[in-house]
């Protein structure tokens, strides 16, 4: 169980480090491991909706799918949650960049 725990945390480290260069899959990945609950992390639909929606800003079109999808799952705070956090994540990543 541990190392499935620490398996899990390195794979959401790195996919996290890759979206940080920008990595439109690696945004996707991590929407969709927040949207079902998949490399042992909790199901979080706004986590979800803010990866699905950098994802597809970095052009994935399958992120524009599944962010609609999961929208009908959340209240409109909660969507407005999940756009905050992901101006968040870009204003802090251009920050980074620059």
């Amino acid at each position: 169980m541990a190392n499935s725990l620490k398996s899990a945390t390195f794979l959401m480290e790195s996919r996290i480090a890759d979206a940080a260069q920008g990595s439109a899959s690696a945004l996707f990945d991590l929407g969709v491991a927040y949207s079902t609950g998949s490399g042992g992390i909790d199901v979080d639909l706004v986590e979800a909706h803010k990866w699905f929606n950098l994802a597809a800003l970095n052009g994935n079109e399958e992120a524009v799918y599944c962010r609609a999808e999961i929208s009908d799952e959340m209240t409109a705070r909660e969507i407005a949650e999940a756009q905050k956090l992901a101006r968040a994540w870009l204003n802090e990543n251009m920050r980074r960049a620059a």
